[in-house]
């Protein structure tokens, strides 16, 4: 087997496999549940020819503005789902305010999804956060959905790398690491 479908291949079982950790309905968060799946936070970066597409997603931010992932367009977008009552959330958020505003220059872009929510909460969490992005509020969880079968709508935190075509180009299930994020970003806006 020549390497191109050996490739394939890994990335398919890799999908599949993170993918049947979805779980059913009735293990999802619900409002007001703090109950998540752990991933370790390891990037999987999915080649050029593998990716898929971004659903079309917009939404309310926390800040009451109308946002969409068609906002970014022609920029490389990370994509963080997070929750205000998630541990990992509050220990990866300033590697993402860092990391936002080190690639600012080079074209990349940052959208917070905070998820199944109490609002008062989220805002206040991103008040003394201070991302420097916005953040969708998807209290039902409709974002999540939408990207069914890239992420896991109980993982929180998840992070998606969406390149300049909007198609999902890295994915990380947890708390991301400084270096894995920055270099997969870097990496990712380098691509023409």
């Amino acid at each position: 087997m020549s390497a191109k479908p050996r490739a394939l291949v890994a990335v398919v079982l890799a999908m599949t496999a993170l993918a049947g950790c979805a779980g059913t309905q009735g293990t999802q968060p619900q409002s007001g549940d703090t109950r998540y799946v752990a991933g370790d936070g390891t990037m999987l970066v999915v080649p050029a020819a593998q990716r898929q597409a971004a659903p079309d997603v917009r939404g309310e931010t926390l800040e009451g503005t109308a946002a969409a992932l068609a906002d970014h367009k022609g920029k490389v977008l990370v994509l963080n789902f997070w929750a205000s009552w998630c541990a990992p959330c509050r220990s990866e958020a300033p590697i993402l305010k860092d990391v936002a505003a080190k690639t600012k220059d080079r074209g990349v872009g940052f959208l917070g999804v905070d998820f199944k929510d109490d609002k008062a909460q989220a805002v206040a969490f991103q008040r003394t956060q201070q991302p420097g992005y916005p953040s969708l509020f998807d209290q039902p969880g409709k974002v999540a959905l939408a990207f069914h079968g890239m992420v896991n709508p109980a993982a929180i935190p998840s992070t998606l790398v969406l390149d300049r075509q909007g198609r999902v180009a890295a994915r990380a299930l947890g708390e991301v690491k400084y270096s894995d994020l920055l270099d997969v970003v870097t990496k990712v806006s380098d691509e023409k």
